[in-house]
């Protein structure tokens, strides 16, 4: 049975795709902070774990925190040891701030860059060596195809520059495990997705009306994380246009308020 490690997935996108691959009978590790009951965000990594389990999937949620070197490695060896290996690899964990440069703390920019872009770079050089002996590998993250359109960057530098690193890592990865046989590819929603971060940071309860469930990026994962790691590799893609590939051209039972006009998402 294949094992996915993916980062952030007690909750949101990160949560959507264990349970769409936990109904395959997958092993998912959650590998996030959330150990207790937050008073306005639902899920913790053991909730998401018993969720898991009803789905038909087995779960090992461990608690961690990828900006600490010593608890990615020890999570790893944790999985492996559960497991036997890791086939799949989510990147899903990352922070937010959209705010300019003068309106950016520096202790907000330093958690993007130490979650998005160190943590991603981090979670990846500790998975890697059991990915080479897994079924199918995959790394796949969950970030923006690479736009130099200014606007982006006037916009938002500090997460601009954090979410482009995710990015960046994705170039680097192909190229480098092409041999392989890893694939590494990213996943961005061609509209907001409804989360946490858009009802509590973002736009409120009327953002969320405009944008789509979760689990239009977890059917796209899925139908990602299935393809040939050897002919699929180095991609950005979109959700849409993944499911469009597998023959869905519907997508109005992914929207939170088919009624309402939706929100195209950042970067694109």
């Amino acid at each position: 049975m294949k094992t996915a490690f993916i980062t952030g997935g007690s909750r949101g996108i990160g949560k959507a795709i264990a349970l769409r691959l936990a109904k395959e009978g997958y092993n998912i590790v959650i590998a996030a902070k959330t150990v207790e009951k937050h008073p306005k965000l639902e899920g913790t990594i053991h909730t998401t774990a018993e969720e898991i389990k009803k789905a038909g999937g087995t779960a090992l949620p461990i608690r961690v925190d990828i900006r600490d070197e010593q608890n990615v490695a020890d999570a790893v060896d944790q999985a492996c040891i559960r497991f036997g290996g890791i086939d799949i690899l989510v990147n899903n964990a990352s922070a937010i701030s959209l705010t300019q440069i003068e309106n950016t703390s520096m202790k907000r920019y330093d958690l993007m860059h130490a979650v998005n872009v160190r943590g991603t770079f981090m979670v990846g050089k500790y998975c890697i060596p059991h990915l080479k002996k897994g079924n199918n590998p995959h790394i796949l993250t969950l970030s923006p195809p690479l736009n130099m359109d200014p606007k982006w960057f006037g916009a938002h530098l500090a997460y601009t520059m954090s979410k482009y690193g995710m990015s960046m890592s994705i170039l680097g990865q192909a190229e480098q495990l092409k041999d392989d046989g890893i694939a590494a590819n990213a996943l961005w929603p061609a509209t907001t997705i409804a989360t946490a971060a858009i009802k509590y940071a973002l736009g409120g309860d009327a953002m969320m009306e405009q944008s789509r469930w979760p689990s239009i990026m977890a059917d796209a994962a899925y139908a990602i994380l299935h393809r040939d790691c050897k002919k699929c590799t180095g991609n950005f893609f979109i959700d849409e246009d993944v499911l469009r590939e597998e023959g869905i051209s519907n997508f109005e039972h992914y929207s939170v308020n088919p009624s309402k006009h939706l929100i195209k998402d950042l970067f694109l």
